[in-house]
């Protein structure tokens, strides 16, 4: 085993050790890693109650980034938006709750899902990219994190429980399980807290047509590093990928779109096309890179839970995915989808649309113990990740 890498007095007790095993620690060290796994033990959901049918745009004037208006009328535009985006409905969150409160929500189910101490806790990672947004202020407000927030609310005294967030757009979630499985493999925790939360609602520009795409909510997993070689469940792999060249502004900040709107305020916007295009095109890349490095085949994978941005690029992204190993036709039910009823929640798409599938919720879609499912998504960054992960 290298020692190139690691800071010299690492270096030296490493040394120091493996003379007194006589040699051996190099089989200790592999041995522990190949028993063990990053297992998710609980899952837990929020989806707020506020339903926003797409009829409820029926009277809103929508403008193009010129801030001209657009002539076809309401009718036909959330029609064409849904025929494309697959979206009938999505969620936002109560006037009075916040990002934290739906994060700590789905942390408590998850908690009692695994049945675990939050004391015993050794991380609380919560991915975001807005913190708090209160109702009609657009002002984000991430100080103290969110994350410690969500410690306090758990009410857990630990020191060594360490909270933090996590900013990587929208595969934000997956990234913190990426994480964990990486402090866990560095021996450096055993058990994890992952959340998403959103609230998107609070930064749409109304006058946008791709705001009737975002809604609010949040999942959560509880992952712990597992000894156990009766078991196969856990991460196999793992891959992550950033563009951040000309990709960088496909997703950004910029003003309203009405002639008359205040200039300072800023709101989520994207370039839709260039979204789709490098989305088609890099996920499925991401996704194989993910599945080559676990050595797994392709007829092994029973799910993807991918990123519930849009029902039309998430299609043509499986597509494209089973088309890099020649085949045409995709597995009936390979992808499970929330996106009609919840909308694109950013994190916490993937977190929520597992838990939902875990729990039994959507109809005609179950994972059971030693199935192989694949998570993925894409998003601000421009950032890509996947994980491949035995049930």
């Amino acid at each position: 085993m290298s020692t190139q890498g690691l800071p010299a007095i690492n270096k030296c007790l490493y040394l120091y050790i493996n003379r007194l095993s006589g040699g051996s620690l190099k089989n200790v060290v592999r041995s522990m890693i190949q028993t063990m796994r990053t297992v998710i033990t609980g899952t837990g959901s929020f989806i707020p109650v506020n339903k926003k049918i797409n009829s409820d745009f029926l009277i809103q004037e929508f403008y193009s980034e010129r801030q001209e208006r657009i002539p076809s009328e309401a009718a036909v535009i959330i029609r064409k938006f849904e025929e494309v985006t697959g979206i009938s409905e999505r969620r936002y969150a109560d006037v009075d709750m916040n990002a934290t409160e739906m994060a700590i929500a789905a942390a408590i189910a998850a908690i009692k899902d695994a049945g675990i101490d939050p004391e015993t806790l050794d991380q609380i990672i919560v991915a975001h990219n807005f913190g708090n947004v209160l109702k009609d202020t657009i002002q984000s407000d991430a100080v103290p994190s969110l994350a410690s927030r969500v410690k306090q609310a758990l009410a857990i005294r630990n020191p060594a429980c360490i909270p933090y967030d996590l900013l990587f757009g929208c595969p934000g979630w997956i990234q913190g399980l990426i994480q964990a499985d990486a402090f866990f493999k560095a021996g450096l925790a055993k058990r994890c807290l992952v959340i998403g939360t959103e609230t998107l609602s609070r930064v749409i520009d109304l006058y946008d047509r791709d705001s009737m795409i975002f809604s609010d909510g949040a999942g959560a997993a509880i992952v712990e590093a597992i000894s156990d070689t009766a078991t196969a469940a856990g991460i196999i792999s793992a891959s992550a990928q950033s563009y951040a060249i000309d990709e960088l502004n496909y997703i950004f900040m910029g003003s309203s779109y009405a002639p008359d709107a205040d200039k300072n305020v800023r709101y989520i916007k994207m370039q839709g096309r260039k979204v789709y295009e490098f989305a088609l095109k890099r996920v499925p890349e991401a996704m194989k890179a993910c599945l080559d490095t676990g050595n797994i085949d392709i007829a092994d994978v029973k799910k993807v839970f991918i990123h519930q941005a849009n029902e039309k690029m998430d299609i043509a992204i499986i597509k494209a995915f089973y088309l890099l190993y020649g085949i045409k036709d995709i597995p009936v039910d390979i992808m499970p989808m929330n996106i009609h009823e919840l909308g694109n929640s950013s994190v916490a798409t993937v977190p929520t649309l597992f838990d939902m599938v875990r729990k039994g919720v959507i109809a005609n879609q179950a994972i059971h113990a030693g199935d192989v499912v694949l998570f993925a998504s894409v998003g601000a960054g421009m950032n890509i990740n996947a994980i491949c992960y035995r049930v």
